[in-house]
């Protein structure tokens, strides 16, 4: 049995998949683009120029994406992320600003939470949505 994260680019993100999977693959270390499947013409569900399925690894882990051009009646949402921890302070600072900036959006500020105001997740935590509409959040471990 395996679990895999599965991105589905709709609306306002779809067409956006291919150059999310490059961003993504190159902000982060050991990634790789594993395959992509660009829809047939006339097929169903998306035109030759959307992902009809990829298959993309950050850091090790496998994530699927497609992309759809039907008019769905949701999208991403940040209620559901991407969690990243680790023990590099610079690491996470440098990967928080890549992914919160260019149309991105910074929802708790990376910031060290200690005492009053401390989540209890780490020495600093952070949240934010790229401009793909995918919600991140940051620990730094210790």
């Amino acid at each position: 049995m395996s679990i895999v994260t599965f991105l589905t680019f709709v609306g306002d993100q779809c067409g956006k998949a291919e150059e999310a999977i490059n961003f993504y693959t190159s902000t982060f270390p050991n990634s790789e683009i594993i395959s992509i499947t660009k829809y047939a013409k006339g097929e169903a569900g998306g035109t030759p120029e959307l992902i009809k399925h990829g298959v993309f690894s950050l850091n090790g882990t496998n994530y699927m994406v497609s992309e759809s051009n039907y008019n769905h009646a949701w999208s991403f949402t940040p209620a559901v992320s991407l969690l990243i921890m680790d023990n590099s302070n610079e690491f996470i600072q440098t990967v928080f600003e890549k992914l919160s900036e260019n149309g991105g959006q910074i929802m708790v500020p990376l910031d060290n939470y200690e005492g009053e105001g401390d989540y209890g997740f780490g020495k600093k935590f952070g949240w934010c949505e790229d401009k793909y509409g995918i919600s991140w959040q940051f620990i730094l471990s210790e």
